[in-house]
């Protein structure tokens, strides 16, 4: 019966977002809904990242004017993804430190309002979401991130700045420098290996393979 109580109100939570969202899409927007499917399965917990992994780098992009946007569209510099996702994200890790390199998050769960909000900046559509689909970011199933040395704590030399539109941003891009390619491909080895999959567009965008699992969110990271 409980079960029953919490699925009921996470469905009444969900149809009444899809009846505001102008491509019915089911958004999960509120505070209540959210704390519906965490009841239902725990997985669907959005967990900041940094606690989990604490030698992580942050470089939150979104909440500085150092992106594509020229202005802050974060209010908070942090980073959240679900459970299954910051739990394989700890094994690349704790791999990557073993051979003197580790991450560095550019941006994770990404709010809906803020797909929106990119959809009508950006010039270039190719290069963002379309807010009718939703993005898997707003799923708290993608990560922007790239590789650093541990002792530097600088990033390792990759094709592209981070959010560039440029051809060479994608991950298949040929004609790079050796110790480039070699970059890039332990990157995306690395994180094959762990259950993500790159994005053909941008080589530092990684889904979750999973990532169809969970709805899309539009929760604040105050919220959170």
């Amino acid at each position: 019966m409980k079960y029953f109580l919490i699925v009921a109100s996470c469905l009444f939570s969900l149809n009444a977002v899809a009846q505001n969202n102008p491509y019915g899409l089911d958004i999960i927007d509120t505070r209540q809904g959210y704390k519906a499917v965490i009841a239902a399965d725990s997985n669907n917990r959005l967990v900041e990242i940094k606690k989990y992994i604490p030698n992580i780098q942050l470089d939150i992009r979104y909440a500085t004017a150092n992106n594509f946007t020229h202005q802050a569209v974060y209010n908070q510099a942090r980073a959240f993804a679900r459970l299954p996702v910051v739990r394989a994200l700890q094994k690349i890790q704790a791999e990557l430190n073993k051979q003197g390199l580790g991450l560095k998050i550019f941006d994770a769960y990404r709010p809906y309002a803020i797909t929106v909000k990119f959809y009508e900046i950006a010039n270039d559509k190719d290069f963002v979401a379309n807010p009718k689909n939703g993005s898997r970011h707003n799923r708290g199933c993608a990560v922007d991130l790239s590789l650093i040395d541990l002792k530097t704590g600088r990033e390792l030399e990759m094709p592209t700045p981070y959010d560039s539109f440029a051809p060479e941003a994608s991950p298949n891009f040929a004609g790079l420098s050796p110790a480039v390619q070699k970059n890039r491909d332990l990157l995306r080895m690395t994180m094959e290996r762990h259950g993500f999959t790159v994005i053909n567009n941008e080589w530092w965008h990684y889904d979750f393979n999973d990532w169809k699992k969970y709805q899309l969110m539009d929760i604040s990271f105050k919220q959170l």
